[in-house]
């Protein structure tokens, strides 16, 4: 047994409960779940619940602080920063893209940016926010140094993730994506399933190119001093690594450069002090180019006419971005989430050491051919 499947209500509920026992309000533990959960629903199974135990090590270690509230230190018309004070990354940031739907809804468009933050999930969650005001939404966040740039073999910036969605029918324009080849969710993913990395993914300590998932990781982790996951366009300039590491950038310019925050490589791994992720989000009315809803039609024409291109073979449709995640996300509310038998047996552990009855929320179920995780979390209270 490589994974279980589970119904969305049957996780949701493990979600929520565990958050709360965590020390979070109902209220803050249902959006924290809800952004996880919209991962797997979308197929983005790197920021779903396997990323649990991340939270679980943040949380125990006292660098998310379950009580902390997000302050808004500076503020104008269109524009605010944020100091999430160590706060959830998913709490302090649905508070700034609401922030940031009010501002737009008045003056057109704003921009809020966030510091001393953590992890936030899926970007696209808070661009979907934006959506669902019939808006437009950008939003990016830097992380932990894991990038090894363009001919560097030093991680120094961090996958630096982009969304932008945009209103269309049938699909809107959603799209979400690290700046480098994958993120490291995808690499805790293949170490669990026991699979090598791909060709132009990453790096070991030497700058020579690695298939091992755990030992890039251990890179990641300071472990082995040098290494980690290549910008998109992978390790050659000939190949476009400098348009990743471009990209990158522009998430750290978006992101800790303007709200003051920490880059980086400055992310701090001390226990009891904060990640210092910094996010931004951007929300755009389309009032203030004209009718709305001429501007929706005018995208959804012109995604048709990308999806009914001449196909390189006629047995592979093409897709708009955003389009999969819709029917992944129709699939799974009727048919289940899949979850790897690893992130089972962290839910296991972690309802152990909440107090939780596993069987009675995940059910009786054997994860003796689960991996050992990469994270190092005491499961004793």
């Amino acid at each position: 047994m490589s994974s279980v499947k589970f119904s969305y209500e049957k996780l949701e509920r493990f979600c929520r409960d565990a958050f709360i026992k965590f020390g979070f309000t109902s209220e803050e533990a249902a959006q924290i779940s809800d952004v996880l959960l919209l991962a797997d629903l979308y197929g983005v199974k790197s920021h779903g619940t396997q990323r649990l135990v991340r939270y679980h090590k943040s949380i125990e270690n006292g660098c998310t602080n379950p009580k902390a509230k997000p302050e808004i230190v500076f503020e104008t018309p269109v524009s605010a920063v944020i100091d999430a004070h160590a706060a959830m990354g998913q709490l302090v940031s649905i508070f700034a893209t609401n922030l940031a739907i009010k501002k737009a809804k008045e003056v057109g468009m704003a921009f809020v940016s966030v510091k001393n933050s953590n992890h936030f999930g899926i970007a696209g969650y808070y661009t979907k926010m934006a959506l669902d005001a019939g808006m437009i939404g950008i939003a990016a966040t830097n992380s932990e140094s894991i990038m090894v740039h363009t001919n560097s073999r030093e991680a120094v910036l961090g996958s630096n993730p982009i969304a932008f969605a945009m209103p269309a029918e049938p699909y809107p324009f959603w799209f979400d994506a690290a700046t480098t080849v994958v993120p490291k969710g995808k690499l805790e993913v293949y170490h669990k399933a026991d699979k090598e990395l791909s060709d132009g993914w990453a790096v070991d300590e030497t700058g020579a190119e690695s298939h091992d998932a755990k030992r890039v990781l251990g890179c990641i982790d300071k472990k082995l001093g040098s290494g980690g996951i290549l910008p998109v366009g992978g390790k050659s300039e000939d190949s476009g690594s400098h348009k990743g590491y471009g990209y990158s950038m522009i998430c750290e310019l978006l992101c800790s450069i303007t709200s003051g925050g920490a880059t980086s490589n400055h992310h701090v791994r001390a226990k009891g002090q904060p990640a210092g992720t910094c996010h931004s989000f951007i929300v755009i009315d389309p009032k203030i180019f004209g009718d709305p809803e001429e501007i929706k039609e005018h995208l959804s024409v012109f995604l048709e006419e990308l999806r009914s291109a001449k196909r390189a073979d006629e047995n592979v449709p093409i897709y708009t971005h955003g389009e999969k995640e819709a029917i992944s996300y129709k699939e799974r509310m009727e048919n289940g989430i899949d979850v790897d038998i690893s992130t089972v047996s962290e839910m296991v552990n972690i309802c152990n050491y909440l107090g939780m009855d596993s069987v009675q929320y995940l059910g009786d179920i054997d994860i003796s051919e689960a991996k050992e995780s990469t994270y190092e979390v005491s499961y004793k209270k």
